[in-house]
């Protein structure tokens, strides 16, 4: 069960281990969305026959030295790791006695941070096997109110839907998954599961007209602030884009791509300008240049041509960046109220010109000197990311690695559009002195839209009946005064409720932004603070039992039993983040969860609950195999048919199967002839306004066009596609919602969905089930993507696996489409007129659409939105 409170993520991970004395290893992989920095843990417990063996938190040296000495005893011992990017898989090999149980729990807490306007749960869902009882409960309390809610899936399929169910009201939502055996299989005579990939849940709260709220328990406190509806900032910024060679190939693809729509995404009244380094560095412009049309043309155009090649000096590119706002300031050409980004882009170590970190660190701050920002990403895991992390802490940014995924030009369009917005500069918390004892870190440099702050602290013993608060920050212009009150005995009653989910949590999330704030200190720190930071961090880690990089987590049965395990912390070393388990034990082969996953993350905001994550999934072994039905014909045991692609180069690739009018001529007819065709899909198909059933197939005139589709004010709903020839379909198709606000951009590779100024990826083919306010977006196995909501028409996708790879479009639901449209398509769904035939040929008509006549020809064709061969149609089939 994972319960989510304001602010603070709290996790529980169960893994249950029957004993059958058998060898084996289990893994427990659980996720969250944010840096292992970012994340502490609670200490370890281990349940053997009823029996609880906590873990105990100890210095790093004193674990370590009775890691040693269990060691040199002959004793069991082990160490936590955690590796991935979204993934933190503990490991845990383990020798139980027969007919016994063990519980191994982990808890885990983490301020979940507000990125891009939602705070978002990644759950991983890889049970490896079916499960007989399998339940995960997310509950959700946000005293705020919850503004909306989405959730997606990477697994879901239509009959698992069904074990999906949400409720929600004001203040609280419960999210439950509980899928029964059968919904679990891939098929009825297959002991897989189809319970294999992410579970997301998005979120955010409303907001009040002062930009935050305060939350008060037990004596202490915690003050979010997140403003809307304040003016965006021009800003001025500098990208810096390493070329050496370690960047070619698909690394300089990606960022040419993330640029060029980087640079489109830019504001008219920002300035900016493009450096690219290898050995050297090179300025595209001597000067910064406004966002206009015309110059993001020309620097798109300069993007397009980066090619990778030769070393890498990245002290002569910053500080090129550096000088070149410097001159722009003196010249007085950056405007009054604007902010000033530097962009660092790299995938490697500086090998060229100054190449020591510690100097390349010195030189570049002491030229920022407070004045600017420095923003460093670090693509891939041969970057030196601990050197980009102290560089940009050390001027005002922050740093962040690029995963090099498929989709890594999506990491970096999200990145920029973190820094996008900026809203306010030098933001500074306020409270009354003698009503605050300790608070952490209350003053920022800069605050984007879309991000939260968030400030805790320590009343004294004879607080305030009302704790007030001031936060000022300057717009661009004018400086802004923000005001936030609260009563003391009314938030304790608040939080004190029976009905509220977590309690005595504000203190714990108090010492974990502590820990956490003294932790990214220690990373810019000199040496004369560091010892102070790192003496302050690890009391606070010992007297609140969190294992952070100065601790570790040690877990034993009384003395005289032989059982032991450490846990550690580890720090960001370029290969590896993260935790894990490993010890002399075993399981059982039929092991009842071997892969149990985090079942969500939490963030304490402004009234997020606390999530508290916690899997009880009881599995049993896998159904027997059963084998295929003796005699029974398998796709690529079919004959082929002259002149028509064989089972590995269908259309539809392997599995899809043949047209069931194919199938029958196959049993009747061994050697077909030549002369058959196989009927053809049309590029789009329409369902006709009306009680008919009838279907309008359009087939479109070869045009190179970005054209309108459909537009319906009424709806919010835009469809806009370019059609290619030699794709023969759609090369590009956009669709935009109003309400909710999303947009959907297909090309036969992959479909990008943009929510909330955040981009996700996905491949064609793979499975996804994502429900926002009022729509649903879904894709199968076959890659249908089919966009649907109550009172919406049905839009469906598919990108053809033949050699021309075009988009298919569906409309479907028609009736719900509004008088008020337009477009290509549109213009058939008002005032349409049908003239009878002409002579004797009923399967000719005209029809005319708003003073344009068309010739319908009724023809069968391919219609592949039911079924993965084909659903043979009649319908009536009009070029445009």
């Amino acid at each position: 069960m994972l319960e989510c409170g304001p602010n603070l993520a709290q996790s529980c991970l169960l893994c249950h281990l029957p004993a059958l004395a058998a060898e084996n290893l289990t893994q427990c992989p659980t996720q969250s969305p944010l840096h292992s920095s970012s994340r502490l843990l609670l200490p370890l417990s281990r349940i053997i026959d009823g029996v609880t063996y906590p873990g105990n938190i100890k210095s790093k040296d004193e674990a370590q030295e009775q890691y040693r000495a269990a060691v040199g005893r002959g004793e069991s011992a082990g160490l936590i790791k955690v590796t991935g990017r979204k993934t933190e898989q503990f490991q845990v090999s383990v020798n139980v006695a027969p007919a016994a149980k063990v519980t191994f729990e982990l808890i885990y807490q983490e301020l979940l941070r507000r990125h891009l306007g939602t705070y978002e749960l990644l759950l991983k869902v890889q049970p490896q096997q079916l499960v007989k009882h399998l339940q995960m409960d997310i509950h959700i309390f946000e005293p705020q109110g919850i503004s909306f809610l989405e959730t997606e899936s990477t697994f879901m399929t239509q009959e698992l839907a069904e074990s999906l169910t949400t409720s929600q009201n004001k203040t609280k939502a419960h999210i439950r998954f509980k899928p029964t055996l059968s919904q679990q299989q891939k098929s009825p005579d297959h002991e897989d599961t189809v319970l294999d990939g992410e579970f997301i849940i998005r979120y955010d709260v409303n907001r009040s007209a002062s930009g935050g709220s305060i939350q008060i328990e037990n004596g202490y406190f915690v003050h979010y602030f997140a403003p809307e509806n304040l003016p965006t900032m021009p800003k001025n910024v500098i990208f810096v884009i390493d070329k050496s060679g370690s960047m070619s190939g698909r690394k300089i693809h990606q960022t040419r791509e993330a640029l060029i729509k980087i640079l489109n995404d830019l504001n008219p009244k920002d300035q900016f300008n493009l450096i690219v380094f290898n050995e050297e560095a090179t300025q595209w412009k001597p000067s910064l240049k406004q966002a206009s049309a015309g110059n993001v043309k020309e620097a798109t155009d300069y993007a397009a041509s980066i090619h990778a090649q030769g070393g890498t000096n990245i002290n002569k590119a910053v500080l090129m960046a550096v000088d070149l706002l410097d001159n722009s300031n003196r010249a007085e050409l950056l405007p009054a109220g604007s902010v000033s980004l530097i962009i660092l882009l790299t995938d490697g170590q500086p090998t060229s010109g100054e190449t020591n970190p510690t100097v390349i660190q010195r030189n570049v701050k002491e030229a920022i000197s407070s004045k600017y920002s420095l923003f460093c990403l670090g693509f891939g895991f041969d970057v030196d990311y601990a050197f980009l992390e102290k560089l940009a802490l050390g001027n005002g940014g922050l740093a962040r690695r690029i995963y090099k995924d498929s989709d890594s030009a999506l990491q970096l369009q999200d990145f920029y559009q973190e820094v996008a917005n900026p809203l306010l500069l030098a933001v500074a918390f306020e409270y009354p002195s003698h009503d605050v004892e300790v608070i952490t870190q209350d003053s920022f440099r800069h605050h984007f839209k879309g991000s939260e702050m968030v400030v805790a602290g320590k009343l004294p013993d004879q607080g305030p009946d009302v704790l007030s608060a001031k936060v000022s920050g300057q717009m661009h212009l004018q400086n802004i005064t923000f005001e936030t009150k609260a009563s003391v005995a009314q938030q304790e009653k608040e939080f004190h409720s029976p009905k509220y989910i977590f309690h005595n949590f504000m203190e714990r999330l108090w010492a974990y932004m502590t820990i956490q704030q003294k932790l990214e200190q220690i990373v810019s720190a000199s040496d004369a603070e560091l010892e102070a930071l790192k003496a302050q961090a690890l009391e606070l880690s010992l007297k609140y039992n969190f294992v952070t990089p100065l601790t570790s987590m040690v877990v034993t049965k009384p003395e005289g039993q032989d059982q032991f395990q450490v846990a550690e912390k580890p720090v960001e070393n370029g290969e590896s983040l993260g935790l894990a388990v490993e010890t002399q034990d075993t399981v059982s082969k039929y092991i009842t969860y071997v892969n149990v996953t985090k079942v969500g993350a939490s963030r304490l905001s402004p009234g997020v609950g606390l999530k508290n994550v916690g899997a009880r999934i009881f599995g049993q072994p896998a159904l027997p195999r059963q084998p295929a039905p003796a005699g029974q014909p398998s796709f690529a045991s079919l004959p082929a048919l002259p002149g028509f692609p064989g089972p590995d180069h269908f259309p539809y690739g392997p599995g899809f199967g043949l047209h069931p009018s194919l199938n029958k001529l196959l049993s009747q007819h061994p050697s077909p002839p030549t002369t058959l065709a196989p009927l053809q899909a049309p590029t789009i198909i329409l369902s006709l306004p009306g009680p008919s059933v009838d279907q309008l197939c359009i087939d479109m005139k070869p045009s190179e066009r970005f054209m309108n589709l459909l537009t319906d004010a009424d709806q919010g709903l835009t469809v806009t596609g370019q059609y290619d020839k030699q794709k023969a379909g759609f090369s590009s198709i956009k669709i935009i919602f109003r309400n909710p606000e999303l947009l959907v951009h297909a090309s036969p590779d992959y479909v990008v969905v943009i929510r909330n100024q955040k981009h996700t990826g996905y491949k064609w083919k793979q499975t996804v089930f994502s429900v926002f306010p009022d729509l649903k977006m879904t894709m199968d196995k076959r890659g249908l993507l089919l966009l649907k909501g109550p009172d919406k028409v049905t839009i469906g996708l598919l990108s053809r696996d033949s050699p021309q790879k075009g988009l298919l479009l569906f409309l479907n639901d028609t009736h719900h489409l509004s008088s008020n449209i337009d477009g290509e398509l549109g213009q058939f769904y008002q005032d349409v007129l049908w003239e009878p035939p002409e002579g004797t040929d009923s399967n000719q008509r005209k029809l005319r659409v708003q003073g344009n006549h068309f010739l319908a020809i009724r023809e069968l064709k391919l219609d592949y939105q039911q079924e993965s061969p084909g659903t043979e149609i009649s319908c009536w089939t009009v070029k445009i």
